[in-house]
């Protein structure tokens, strides 16, 4: 053939007749055309995170740039896929975007040709001859929408006088079509699936404040038996024993003359005065205050509240503060008042230390004193009440501390301090671990 090029090289084709490379030609347009119409279904199908709204909007506008179109319609009969919105969606001419209710980017429809209305009544009727069969003529095809075998409404479409409808744009309708619905009841399932996360989201919120709220409640309700246990002693033994020397002072009123009389007179008013003042302190520590607010504020209360003036008692933290729960701050609060209480009533302290040390384990309770203490006889004191000993009933303090750590899966121990006294430990997990 000299150097003019071989149209069958070029091209692939096996014949030189005129007709078939205007074949080609028609069938490589269709071709890129139904390509371009998948690129647009698959960017339309994966607007499922957008919500149906935004899906169905994506499907209509796909369909109407695929042919050119000026009306498509998506509809949905009723009674089918219950709870799916929007039922409904029409694109117009110009890009606009048309529906009854239901479609917030949507405004309501003027001036709808008589076809589309039509169309519209008779999908969400459910009308058997228009929905279970599709219908292609030059301006105007219709696919049924189905969804596992069922037919739920119809996606129809009317293009301009100078634009026909090609054969392949029904297959193209009928792909988007079915993928559509399946993606449009994913879209409703995540919007459920979202508003679901939200509201146990929102109840994980107000469960989280109950805690905190409970919490406070359990450490006002610790200080509120603290301040009981502290005016119990002092109205049974303190007081008692005030009132006691008081009566005896008076027997021996009519004994004495002279001025040991009015001393002895002066000695029983000063008697008086004090349980007058101890009844006010009992009834002071009778009343409640307000809920503390951490654990930490609790500590530094219960040292006020135990520690009598003179004592230097301070309260340290250390690590990285967070939340405990409600058991790991009952077992804290408990082993530290006790401890308090001992160092205040028996070590005739000076300076009192208490320390909350955090760890990716739990956190560790010390508390040091620099009285007179023994930690070989509180051992001792310990093991024996441990035992069961009954001897060691007035004793059960240390017993109760150790118990309470170790009901939390931690430990306890009663060392020298280095401020020369008592060094109460106790380690208090923040997970549940099997006790001893």
């Amino acid at each position: 053939m000299g150097s003019d090029p071989d149209l069958a090289s070029l091209l692939g084709l096996r014949t030189v007749k005129a007709g078939h490379y205007a074949q080609y030609r028609g069938s490589e347009a269709r071709l890129s055309r139904v390509m371009h119409a998948l690129e647009g279904i698959s960017k339309a199908l994966v607007q499922t995170a957008a919500g149906p709204e935004g899906l169905v909007v994506a499907v209509v506008e796909t369909v109407r740039d695929h042919l050119g179109a000026q009306w498509v319609l998506f509809a949905l009969a009723d009674g089918q896929l219950v709870g799916t919105s929007p039922r409904h969606l029409i694109a117009g001419p110009d890009g606009r975007i048309l529906a009854f209710e239901g479609v917030r980017v949507a405004e309501p429809p003027t001036g709808l040709p008589d076809a589309v209305l039509n169309r519209l009544n008779d999908v969400l009727r459910g009308e058997v001859t228009v929905l279970h069969a599709p219908i292609a003529d030059d301006h105007h095809v219709h696919v049924p929408v189905e969804l596992d075998g069922d037919v739920v409404g119809g996606l129809s479409a009317w293009t301009a006088d100078g634009q026909r409808v090609d054969p392949a744009d029904l297959t193209v309708l009928r792909i988007l079509a079915s993928q559509a619905t399946v993606a449009l009841v994913n879209s409703s399932l995540f919007l459920q699936v979202q508003r679901r996360a939200d509201e146990l989201a929102e109840r994980n919120d107000e469960l989280v404040r109950t805690q905190r709220e409970l919490w406070a409640a359990q450490r006002t309700a610790l200080l509120g038996a603290e301040r009981a246990r502290i005016a119990r002693e002092l109205h049974d033994s303190v007081g008692q024993s005030v009132l006691s020397a008081g009566l005896q002072m008076e027997l021996c009123r009519g004994d004495v003359g002279g001025a040991a009389a009015e001393r002895l007179d002066k000695a029983v008013t000063l008697s008086r005065d004090a349980m007058e003042q101890l009844r006010g302190a009992i009834y002071a520590l009778a009343r409640s205050g307000g809920p503390s607010a951490s654990v930490v504020d609790t500590l530094r209360e219960l040292c006020s509240l135990h520690m009598p003036p003179g004592v230097d008692a301070t309260v340290t933290v250390r690590g990285r503060t967070r939340e405990l729960t409600g058991d790991v701050q009952h077992a804290v609060l408990r082993i530290a008042g006790e401890s308090l209480f001992n160092a205040a009533l028996h070590a005739q302290a000076s300076r009192v230390t208490v320390t909350l040390e955090y760890d990716d384990r739990g956190v560790r309770l010390l508390v040091d004193d620099d009285g007179t203490g023994d930690p070989t006889a509180l051992r001792a004191v310990l093991n024996a009440a441990q035992r069961g000993d009954i001897t060691s009933g007035r004793s059960r303090g240390l017993a109760n501390m150790a118990s309470r750590a170790a009901e939390r899966g931690g430990g306890f121990a009663i060392r020298r301090s280095r401020l020369g006294g008592i060094r109460i430990a106790a380690d208090v997990p923040s997970v549940d671990q099997e006790a001893p």
